[in-house]
């Protein structure tokens, strides 16, 4: 049973989601503040973090860059920050999603199913993807489309593999293009438009209308198996 933390200042929310969680058979933590998410998080290891960024003591990007210092668990933030910029900074701190309030519960647990997957320790060096339409050998750098090997460049494998070693987790422009092109780009983003309508062209069924290669507006992209 995977264990959750949830950090949110509204207690009627808080009681709300952890009805839902646990009838789905999550444990449960809450914590109401910034102080007590990090100590609660230190003392119970939870697989995931549900995590709004308006709390009563700090910042929740602050609390994100405190569990960054020591873990990796995944992090879903619950906000009712609508700015891409807000976003993106939560993005950048290290956090995996971001869901806006008013959020559908379906959604939520959808976004928390994957995080938990995410959470689970494999073998990603030597990992073979399969999606419905395409095979990624992480280990071999190749691509196979319908039985034959596609071919990429260098800088479409490498934005591929970034996106695929984040599978289900939203990559920020500025992650995707430090990580492929270097800390100098992180502002041309017209190299990620072009590189990834390379990449749903030699890749997606109809590239028109992406099922694997998913844009979020303003704020970067999710490749989702």
């Amino acid at each position: 049973m995977p264990r959750v933390l949830v950090v949110d200042d509204e207690p009627q929310l808080v009681r709300a989601l952890a009805i839902n969680l646990r009838a789905r058979k999550y444990h449960v933590d809450a914590a109401y503040n910034g102080a007590g998410a990090l100590q609660l998080a230190a003392d119970r290891h939870p697989d995931v973090v549900i995590l709004d960024l308006g709390l009563p003591d700090m910042d929740g990007v602050d609390v994100i860059k405190g569990l960054r210092g020591w873990t990796r668990v995944p992090i879903i933030v619950l906000s009712a920050r609508h700015a891409s910029d807000e976003k993106v900074d939560a993005l950048d701190a290290g956090a995996d999603d971001y869901v806006t309030k008013p959020f559908g519960m379906d959604e939520l647990l959808a976004r928390l199913r994957a995080a938990v997957r995410r959470g689970t320790p494999a073998g990603t060096e030597d990992a073979v993807i399969e999606t419905g339409a395409f095979t990624v050998d992480l280990a071999a750098k190749k691509v196979n489309r319908g039985g034959t090997d596609v071919r990429l460049t260098p800088t479409e494998w490498h934005v591929l593999e970034v996106l695929v070693r984040s599978s289900g987790r939203l990559v920020s422009q500025k992650q995707l293009l430090r990580e492929v092109w270097g800390p100098a780009y992180e502002t041309e983003t017209n190299y990620l438009r072009v590189y990834m309508a390379q990449l749903r062209r030699k890749l997606e069924a109809d590239p028109g209308h992406p099922r694997h290669f998913i844009t979020e507006a303003g704020m970067g992209y999710r490749f989702e198996p």
